[in-house]
């Protein structure tokens, strides 16, 4: 695929990787497990991690790399397993930056509605996965996609990761797909952190990581065009979002499940 903009209504994709870059050997391992995987279901793969954590729910938390050494490893990966990266910024003066490694950049749902990130990132004229606010309606992200379009940018995917259900908790309203899609945009299912328990464990999120496989089932029936999963060697071992991470030994059975599952509900699914 030389356009890696994929429309809606187009194979079902993947977007995995560990939550944060802890230590290249580690990463890369990890990216070159996936690309096998990615080739042998003749799927489309895209990496993802992070060079920084910056929204920890404690200050004593690992953030990880940081940008210039992060996004030295990210390029390494790319060109050792060919995959394209997706990664998250946190600031206006990082879009920049990061669009010479990534090809895809991320917007942290708790940053989704900051206008000066978004246009920032939507004029590097990469592809923007804006990750939907905990917070947020579906229909509110009409005006998230405006601002990303006022500069022109078109190139935009919508992600699902749970909303607020109480305290410490999620929930996942399966509308929010068809809506969002109706935006006129792909829209992504976020299986990982949509069982994350938020600050659950006091100084760190929880997470329930056997509802996964459940949900992301789910989206896929439902219409979804890609499905994020933050996937790691030893999950109870990670340094971040570890509980809601999915073990990679046992990624290959879940995406073929999945494929299957979008094969029976007919393409793209009726949404």
């Amino acid at each position: 695929m030389n356009d890696l903009f994929i429309k809606s209504g187009n194979e079902l994709f993947f977007i995995l990787g560990p939550c944060v870059l802890e230590e290249l050997d580690q990463a890369l391992k990890t990216a070159e497990w996936i690309a096998e995987i990615g080739k042998d279901l003749k799927v489309e793969i895209i990496f993802k991690s992070s060079f920084d954590k910056a929204n920890r729910t404690s200050a004593e938390s690992f953030r990880g790399p940081g940008i210039d050494l992060g996004l030295e490893w990210l390029q390494k990966i790319k060109t050792s397993t060919g995959l394209r990266i997706i990664t998250d910024i946190h600031s206006p003066d990082q879009a920049g930056i990061v669009a010479e490694v990534a090809d895809v950049i991320q917007i942290p749902a708790f940053l989704c509605r900051q206008t000066d990130i978004l246009l920032a990132a939507a004029a590097t004229g990469k592809i923007i996965n804006v990750k939907k606010g905990q917070f947020l309606a579906p229909w509110d992200m009409n005006q998230v996609v405006s601002k990303i379009c006022s500069l022109g940018n078109r190139r935009i995917w919508l992600t699902e990761r749970g909303s607020c259900f109480g305290y410490n908790n999620l929930v996942v309203d399966f509308r929010s797909l068809p809506v969002m899609r109706d935006l006129g945009f792909p829209v992504i299912f976020d299986a990982t952190h949509s069982v994350q328990l938020p600050g659950g464990k006091g100084a760190s999120s929880g997470g329930q990581r056997e509802f996964v496989p459940v949900l992301a089932r789910a989206s896929v029936a439902a219409g979804a065009d890609g499905v994020f999963m933050e996937v790691h060697p030893e999950p109870d071992q990670a340094l971040c979002d570890g509980p809601n991470s999915w073990p990679l030994d046992k990624l290959r059975s879940l995406l073929k499940n999945l494929l299957d599952i979008r094969a029976c509900a007919g393409g793209c699914g009726s949404l």
